[in-house]
């Protein structure tokens, strides 16, 4: 795909945005809260039923900013209204079950109609994403958030699938769309980088108020390793790689659902699990963790791996052999997991990523000539 003069010009992520970002920091932290409290099959299925529209929330404004120039007075305050409303959704997650469902649905629909009317002089904006969360998805929630448990989470998980699918039904509309290659693959890896710090606050809360004893501390030294092994994962071997997909595409309307809308999904729900995994963790080393826990550890840290052969296969259509491989042993080791302290399963999750890493800046360093070496394609791990 050739670029335009206006592409050329890289548009930068604006003080706004990453202003913005800060409340999704906090609902994060909200989401992580109420899978730590009830983190059974459904309790998982509530966590992420609430989890997807707080991140098609941020979404929403990422594509607007990426779309229009949101550096002006009319944009800011828009961005920052989108943003008390995520507030508001994020006060409302903790009881999201019990008296502050309308709240979190009321929420949403206020940020997805500001949303809309930034975008109203867009022809055809109401015939896509933006018209469904006004139209289907915003009421569903607010109807839902009236609703005993049962009926709330049959209308929120239709809620979300709205959403989830809008990008697909509206696929041939939304072609007309430029999107700017160099700022939507900033604004998710931004996203992820806030996940991920999730991961940080699940090691350090917990740690603070216990004793800090040689185990803890050696506890926290494992914890801190795994995160940083999936922090290396994604911004060593993928993030170029990812920038560099969006800037060749021949449809990057495409690229950006497939890795961005929905990949990031995925790698932020598994790094939100092994967050969770810490609490149950770091302060309690010589404790068996039992099966809730060791899902929430193992499991996260394998949907995370395994997103990335899906990202991989869809941006060059090759097998991430390692990390696949990588996920599958994850998976495989999990279930003798549950009997053993939390300090063995910690250790023993953070000898596998660094293992995996080192393979992979090994088969990095082979797999191209020196010439090549600083090529995104490169960077994306080498796997074969």
């Amino acid at each position: 795909m050739g670029t335009t003069g206006e592409e050329a010009r890289e548009k930068r992520v604006t003080w706004a945005e990453l202003y913005f970002d800060l409340v999704f920091v906090f609902a994060i932290t909200q989401v992580s809260a109420l899978l730590h409290h009830h983190h059974d099959a459904l309790g998982l299925a509530r966590a992420l039923v609430v989890f997807v529209p707080v991140y098609w929330c941020w979404v929403g404004t990422t594509v607007q900013a990426n779309i229009r120039d949101v550096d002006n007075l009319r944009d800011r305050l828009g961005i920052l209204l989108v943003g008390l409303a995520g507030l508001f959704m994020a006060l409302a997650v903790p009881g999201a079950w019990a008296g502050r469902g309308l709240l979190l649905g009321l929420a949403y629909w206020l940020a997805r109609v500001v949303l809309l009317l930034l975008l109203v002089r867009v022809p055809g904006v109401w015939q896509g994403p933006y018209g469904a969360g006004v139209l289907v998805s915003g009421p569903l929630l607010v109807i839902g958030g009236l609703l005993p448990d049962g009926p709330r989470l049959a209308l929120w998980a239709a809620a979300a699938l709205c959403d989830l699918s809008a990008p697909l039904v509206f696929r041939r509309r939304l072609a007309a769309v430029a999107y700017h290659p160099t700022h939507m693959p900033e604004r998710f890896a931004l996203f992820l980088l806030v996940a991920i710090g999730e991961s940080i606050v699940g090691i350090g809360g917990t740690a603070a108020e216990s004793r800090l004893d040689a185990a803890e501390l050696a506890a926290v030294a494992a914890a801190f390793t795994i995160s940083a092994g999936l922090w290396w994962q994604y911004f060593v071997y993928a993030s170029d790689a990812m920038r560099h997909a969006v800037e060749v595409a021949d449809s990057r309307r495409d690229v950006i659902r497939r890795i961005f809308q929905y990949g990031h999904l995925a790698l932020a729900a598994g790094v939100i699990g092994v967050a969770v995994g810490f609490g149950e963790t770091v302060a309690e080393p010589w404790h068996e963790l039992g099966p809730g826990a060791v899902a929430l550890l193992y499991g996260g840290c394998a949907l995370y791996l395994l997103t990335f052969g899906y990202t991989r296969w869809m941006m060059f259509r090759k097998v991430a052999t390692t990390r696949l491989g990588t996920a599958a042993v994850v998976l495989a080791l999990a279930p003798a997991m549950v009997r053993l302290p939390a300090l063995v399963v910690l250790t023993t999750l953070a000898v596998v990523l660094v293992g995996l890493n080192v393979l992979e800046h090994l088969r990095v360093s082979r797999a191209a000539p020196e010439e090549n070496s600083r090529t995104p394609e490169r960077a994306v791990g080498g796997s074969v």
